[in-house]
């Protein structure tokens, strides 16, 4: 695995590849090896219920209808939150057994979707934990500011009690966060679930987040090009 940061992913430009720690589940593979094929990127947290009340299942449901029409689908777990949770062993043990950990089961269990602590079916796609680098170094003003001019870029004009609040829960959020995952932020997702879809020619064509819908249609319109 090679270090360095991966490029920034911008959408409109040429996807960068996914930067992973291990393939758990199907042929290795990544987005410069699906030439030809529209790429659907499903990023999820193991403890995510959202993850697997929409975001999967809508994914398994894309992989099933368009497999046999130059479609790719991938699976990402990812983690920048629950860093005890989010892990290699607890991805394992949901693609081996389908048993499912923290909120996750609680969110599923409420919502009557288990059987016992189990999901009631397998995610059928390549699935590969993202790339975490564990954190080192001081929190510097610097490092806050470019997390904040992400999320925030007026942040400048903001009123100062404001700009402090912000840096202190900025602050607080870089303390706790002990790994950075690369694919992650290399396409600046917003927390998961979230979708990447890259287009026949490899070009990066849309990033949605949470319950957006629409994929498919967009799916549709990419199959048309």
């Amino acid at each position: 695995m090679q270090s360095g940061h991966m490029m920034q992913a911008i959408v409109g430009q040429k996807a960068p590849n996914l930067k992973v720690s291990k393939w758990m589940q199907g042929i290795p593979t990544n987005i410069d090896k699906e030439k030809d094929r529209i790429v659907l990127v499903e990023v999820f947290q193991v403890n995510c219920p959202g993850c697997f009340l929409y975001g999967i299942p809508e994914a398994i449901n894309l992989y099933k209808k368009y497999q046999g029409d130059e479609v790719t689908v991938l699976g990402i777990a990812t983690a920048f939150e629950d860093f005890d949770k989010n892990t290699l062993e607890n991805l394992e043990l949901l693609l081996k057994t389908g048993e499912v950990i923290g909120d996750t089961k609680e969110g599923l269990s409420q919502h009557g979707k288990l059987d016992g602590n189990k999901l009631p079916y397998k995610i059928p796609f390549p699935v590969a934990m993202d790339s975490l680098i564990k954190e080192t170094g001081n929190i510097t003003k610097e490092r806050m500011l470019n997390f904040i001019y992400k999320q925030i870029p007026n942040f400048d004009s903001q009123p100062e009690d404001y700009k402090n609040q912000i840096f202190e829960r900025v602050k607080q959020y870089l303390q706790s966060k002990e790994y950075t995952a690369e694919t992650f932020e290399g396409y600046s997702l917003n927390g998961t679930p979230s979708t990447i879809l890259v287009d026949r020619k490899g070009v990066l064509r849309d990033i949605s987040f949470g319950q957006s819908g629409n994929i498919e249609r967009k799916i549709q319109l990419l199959l048309k090009e």
